[in-house]
């Protein structure tokens, strides 16, 4: 009974979708993630998305893969018994989606036979009841009802607990501080019961499964996990059997396969589920109508796309419906924004409230555009708020900033204090400033924001804000927003990424602006450098701080994996060896080996 009603709750996949959404069966549409063992919880602070960028360069011969349903079992000469798993993965790479098949593995008998018992307590549950004050029995009772007959001991039941989501945890997790507790029966608060878990004091024979976003890994000291393992995503290979399972039609996944690799940045995205989907959505709508647009080239082209087609605002006559879907979406992205600044992925009612959004508003919303914003009920139907995807919330946040800017002439930028980002958001967009505000000036503000960062929260955000400046997108735009931009106010803008390239230290914090040039559509730097490689000048040429900086960049989107990085290819007459060494040591770090 117990597997039968975890198999009805886990067995369909809703793609992007809230729960009234189209379900699919999630054995039809799975495609083997690559997952691999990972050395350590190290904790990058760079944005996600740049994270992925490094990983698919990665040579595969340094990663250990490991099938989901054997993350519990020691890999060849591995002698000591696993207990705690901690898997990390980016927003959307398909921690939840690993979770949900492993558990619908073993409900079906496939897999790990020799549990007999699952229990899989999401965090975002579990934030639900984190001021209650209940024993382990009394938790999985309201959790599980229909466990109330049975005996869970220590002897009895091999189980496993699946804590999926830490990163969105809002329990303190006091695990040096916390009673010691061994007794099941025993009444504490949750916090308490989830520390003895993972720590082994309570049940010390469970196994123990926990998902967190890289940021967030650390939340579980290393001394109490036992296995780190990591979700890269696709890799090549699988991008292309998603493509093939999620479009029916052969020759038209064939020709959305190699559209997308003809861009590489958006087919380093690929390697995140989600972004495979919006893509497949997108691409496919487009390659099957009629009088076909341009198919999107860069990540904002295929955000407003993806948008549009959501909302479907149609540059018709003006009528009510299409007026109150416009406001929503500006309340949306209001959201998106506060909540983007603030670091959340999810948010509850009264987030909803301050942003001026009624909840029975955004019940009804996730009707008119189910693929962008997600509700779920959590325990007693409290409704828990998310956008499908980070990268969906940070193009909503960028569309509405833009949006303020050409319609008020303010920059909601300046409400940002620096002590930690902390507002009052209803401080945040009064007009209090009497001074107007150009588009490039709120873009150059905008940079300097993202290059303060210090964990790259705001890059993603900063490459749609810029995109939604360019004539394409804003063509795309008519009928939902002000159109808002210049040729002369995108000189300005590429001019001051330009000079930023070429004056800050970093040539990892530089990665970031030429995907923005990319994204308003300046090639030239990296243009310039094509040139001297392709030449074979490359050794010759008098280099400038930018033109290094492209170097840097052109080396690692290459198409190319970086096997071996050889230094005499740019040792010459004009650039010294340790010189050379000192610009392209991100290069060289990433590289397999080096010369």
């Amino acid at each position: 009974m117990f597997k039968s009603n975890l198999k009805n709750n886990f067995q369909c996949l809703y793609e992007g979708t809230a729960k009234q959404g189209n379900p699919t069966l999630l054995n039809e549409i799975y495609t083997e993630l690559y997952i691999t063992e990972s050395e350590s919880g190290e904790i990058s602070n760079e944005h996600e998305v740049r994270q992925i960028e490094i990983q698919s360069r990665r040579a595969a011969i340094e990663d250990t893969p490991i099938k989901c349903s054997d993350i519990f079992r020691p890999l060849p000469g591995q002698n000591k018994p696993i207990r705690t798993v901690l898997t990390k993965g980016v927003a959307g790479i398909g921690k939840t989606v690993s979770v949900q098949k492993f558990i619908l593995d073993w409900a079906e008998g496939k897999e790990n036979r020799d549990v007999q018992l699952i229990f899989p307590l999401p965090f975002r549950e579990l934030n639900l009841i984190k001021d209650k004050t209940l024993s382990l029995s009394d938790l999985l009772h309201v959790f599980f009802p229909y466990t109330k007959g049975m005996e869970i001991s220590r002897e009895k039941y091999k189980v496993l607990f699946i804590f999926d989501g830490l990163d969105e945890c809002r329990l303190p997790l006091n695990f040096h501080s916390n009673e010691t507790l061994q007794r099941m029966t025993k009444e504490t608060s949750v916090d308490v019961l989830l520390t003895n878990l993972i720590v082994g004091n309570l049940l010390p024979s469970a196994l123990i499964w926990i998902t967190s976003r890289p940021a967030a890994a650390d939340l579980i000291p290393s001394e109490f996990v036992h296995r780190v393992t990591e979700v890269r995503g696709f890799n090549d290979p699988q991008k292309e059997e998603y493509f093939r399972k999620r479009i029916s039609d052969q020759s038209l996944a064939n020709r959305v396969i190699s559209h997308l690799k003809s861009s590489r940045s958006l087919y380093i995205m690929c390697h995140i589920p989600v972004f495979c989907w919006i893509s497949a959505t997108v691409i496919e709508m487009m390659l099957s109508q009629v009088e076909s647009e341009e198919i999107p080239k860069t990540l904002t082209q295929m955000y407003t796309h993806f948008l549009m087609a959501q909302i479907n605002i149609k540059d018709t006559k003006y009528n009510e419906k299409k007026r109150k879907d416009k406001e929503m979406i500006f309340k949306l992205g209001k959201l998106a924004f506060c909540q983007l600044v603030k670091g959340n992925l999810i948010f509850y009612e009264e987030d909803l409230r301050e942003c001026g959004i009624d909840v029975t508003e955004a019940s009804v919303c996730s009707g008119l555009c189910t693929q962008i914003f997600r509700e779920e009920f959590g325990l007693y139907e409290r409704k828990v708020f998310c956008f499908v995807h980070l990268s969906i919330q940070e193009h909503l946040a960028a569309l509405y900033v833009h949006h303020y800017c050409t319609i008020h002439n303010r920059n909601v930028l300046d409400q940002i204090t620096k002590e930690g980002l902390q507002y009052n958001v209803k401080d945040l967009f009064q007009h209090n400033s009497a001074e107007h505000v150009s588009l490039s000036e709120l873009h150059q503000r905008a940079v300097n924001e993202a290059l303060q960062s210090k964990n790259g929260h705001l890059d993603l955000f900063l490459r749609f804000l810029l995109g939604l400046s360019v004539e394409s997108n804003q063509n795309l735009l008519q009928g939902l927003m002000i159109l808002g931009s210049s040729s002369d106010s995108l000189e300005k803008t590429v001019k001051y990424i330009k000079m930023k390239i070429r004056t800050i230290d970093s040539p990892e914090k530089s990665i970031n602006l030429f995907h923005c040039l990319n994204e308003l559509g300046d090639h030239s730097l990296v243009e310039q450098i094509q040139e001297y490689l392709k030449s074979g000048r490359i050794s010759k040429a008098e280099l400038s701080s930018s033109q290094w900086s492209a170097l840097v960049f052109v080396l690692l989107t290459a198409e190319k994996k970086l096997d071996e990085f050889s230094l005499h290819e740019f040792v010459g007459a004009e650039n010294k060896a340790d010189h050379v060494l000192q610009k392209l040591l991100p290069v060289i770090k990433e590289s397999r080996r080096a010369q």
